[in-house]
């Protein structure tokens, strides 16, 4: 069933290019001084059961300085003679680790084929670290990744000897540089636009098959299991996040996870799901019926949630405020609630954050940034103010209602008991007008009920 996927998705973008990689770290060492040491270590390796690990992805800022995969590794920068020079430290050649768990570029093919002017066996941090901190006065580190660099780190800072008395040597402060990296990520390349909107089209596609394969009684599990053998068919690294595949009353559950119900005739399922390719997230959500047409009362929140995401996304546009969009979905919302009955204050009231009726049923944000990490870096609000959107921004545009009949806390309307109805597309902000790069997932009623059960 997957024979025409990778002709549909299309030619893979090509990979962050070596270029584009020093410019990266030109960017941000060009706002350190002579005197700053930069070190980025990888994130550890997580146990997932006795000697078993979880799969193994890098730190993305270790991704985005200079795309380095492999864990016990640090990426360095430092200047000598006014000049910046950049390293890695690698985990060394090793014949039967390798003949184990695979092989290893080593310190040769790190120096050979990645964007650094150095490389070092990881075995060798102590060793010339503590040589490189004797020039510096400040370490640029996220502490808490690696508990020997940060002992290291700190053993320098809190160090009064004779050498940083007579001649004023040795590091006074450490910084975490991960404010600079995040204001570098959060305005997206053409190339990483590329992997961005590749991997929106391999999940588009993963949707598509879902919808085609949903019938009465087919499991949550094996909807999340088609989406999930459609990344990895069509090249990508897997899953950005967990699947959300939830039918029912499951559907009104923010970050369903469990995925093990049957679907049953006459609910809708919600499916979130994005796929990661080279690094790079997707971030998509869909919602359609089980039996393959929507009853009319699920038509009627469907059409209410469609119209506010697509008035948020209109708001998508260079020089608005990050917030504009969602301000337009939830006034949608309210309105659309307030005209079929569910709300039954005015519009002001139902906005009212504190209590308004329509944080019953929209409760969370309308989007988030989008890269390297599902929800991205990138301070919201710098100075307390909305950031205001710039071209190659990336944002999802989520607008959501939720009627859990199961909830204590609040009235369900029966009509709408147990639905759960999330649109999610992923938005690039260009010079014009919005860039949906997940248009390719079909999200009208009318193209929806055409393809659902299909298979």
């Amino acid at each position: 069933m997957f024979e025409q996927l990778r002709e549909v998705i299309g030619p893979a973008p090509a990979p962050i290019s070596t270029e584009e990689y020093k410019t990266r770290q030109m960017n941000l060492l060009s706002q350190l001084e002579e005197h700053d040491l930069l070190l980025i270590p990888s994130r550890p390796e997580s146990i997932r059961s006795n000697d078993v690990h979880f799969p193994y992805r890098n730190h993305s800022d270790m991704l985005y300085m200079c795309g380095w995969e492999d864990p016990e590794s640090l990426f360095m920068a430092y200047s000598e003679n006014g000049n910046w020079k950049t390293a890695l430290f690698v985990q060394p050649k090793d014949i039967l680790k390798e003949i184990w768990e695979g092989r290893r570029p080593g310190v040769e093919g790190a120096v050979k084929d990645w964007p650094v002017d150095e490389a070092y066996a990881i075995d060798r941090i102590s060793t010339v670290i503590d040589e490189k901190l004797e020039k510096v006065k400040r370490v640029y580190l996220r502490q808490g990744l690696d508990a020997e660099l940060d002992a290291i780190i700190q053993d320098a800072v809190m160090r009064r000897d004779r050498l940083r008395q007579q001649f004023d040597l040795g590091p006074v402060a450490v910084e975490d540089p991960s404010a600079r990296i995040a204001e570098l990520r959060l305005i997206k390349s053409p190339a990483e636009i590329a992997l961005m909107r590749y991997s929106a089209q391999i999940s588009a596609q993963a949707h598509v098959m879902a919808m085609r394969h949903t019938s009465p009684d087919v499991g949550e599990w094996q909807l999340e299991s088609i989406i999930e053998c459609a990344f990895k068919y069509a090249g990508a690294q897997g899953n950005a996040y967990p699947c959300i595949v939830g039918s029912g009353e499951n559907a009104t559950i923010l970050h369903y996870t469990v995925n093990r119900d049957p679907c049953k005739e006459g609910d809708v399922i919600l499916i979130d799901a994005g796929s990661e390719y080279q690094g790079y997230a997707a971030d998509i959500t869909r919602s359609w019926p089980v039996s393959g047409a929507f009853t009319s009362a699920q038509a009627k929140i469907y059409d209410i949630v469609l119209e506010a995401q697509e008035a948020a996304i209109a708001e998508c546009k260079a020089g608005n405020p990050f917030n504009a969009p969602h301000k337009a979905a939830r006034t949608v919302l309210a309105k659309g609630l307030i005209e079929i009955g569910v709300i039954t204050q005015t519009l002001e009231e139902a906005l009212n954050p504190e209590n308004g009726e329509l944080r019953h049923w929209y409760m969370h944000n309308t989007g988030h940034w989008l890269g390297l990490d599902v929800h991205d870096v990138g301070v919201y609000r710098p100075n307390m103010e909305p950031r205001l959107f710039e071209p190659g921004m990336v944002i999802t545009v989520e607008p959501g209602l939720y009627f859990g009949a199961w909830r204590p806390d609040v009235e369900c309307p029966i009509e709408f008991a147990n639905l759960g109805i999330r649109i999610e597309d992923d938005v690039l902000i260009t010079e014009g007008e919005p860039d949906v790069l997940s248009k390719d997932c079909p999200k009208t009623i009318q193209e929806i009920e055409a393809i659902v059960g299909t298979a």
